[in-house]
């Protein structure tokens, strides 16, 4: 499956235990950024290994060196993680990670963003997500997004 926008070429792959390195680099660094009222000294590499246990995974992968992923929790169609290396982003990768993971667990699916991160709102609106509810978490208030939910 090749992927491209803006001449950057890229497949979607399962994860293997080699991405692990780069993941964990990318997990971070697009926490920082993202989150930028989070103390950034609570905030670590093995983080990664955390967030994906016990998860479906999918990864971009541009020659070969991880540059993204997706994971989430396949009995609730919940995905909990989506996050692009910062060098990569608005490139249409989160978009192709979104819709490999859509077409694997179908519809309806869930996730959550914080209310502050006003990027992937606006991203996930672009797909399609609407909100479902809100909530409040140790990093911050959240929505639960929502796509293909019943009416």
């Amino acid at each position: 499956m090749g992927n491209s926008k803006k001449e950057i070429f890229w497949t979607i792959c399962e994860y293997l235990p080699e991405h692990t390195e780069q993941l964990r680099h990318i997990y971070l660094e697009s926490r920082k950024l993202a989150f930028p009222w989070i103390d950034v000294n609570s905030l670590k590499l093995e983080d990664f290994d955390s967030a994906i246990q016990e998860e479906e995974v999918l990864v971009a992968v541009k020659d070969n060196v991880p540059i993204g992923f997706i994971a989430w929790w396949l009995p609730d169609n919940f995905i909990h993680s989506l996050f692009i290396d910062p060098d990569f982003v608005e490139k249409g990768i989160g978009k192709s990670l979104l819709d490999a993971c859509l077409a694997r667990t179908g519809r309806p699916a869930t996730l959550k963003c914080l209310q502050e991160n006003k990027n992937a709102l606006k991203f996930y609106a672009s797909q399609g997500w609407e909100i479902i509810s809100d909530g409040e978490s140790p990093d911050g208030d959240f929505y639960l997004l929502g796509i293909g939910q019943k009416s």
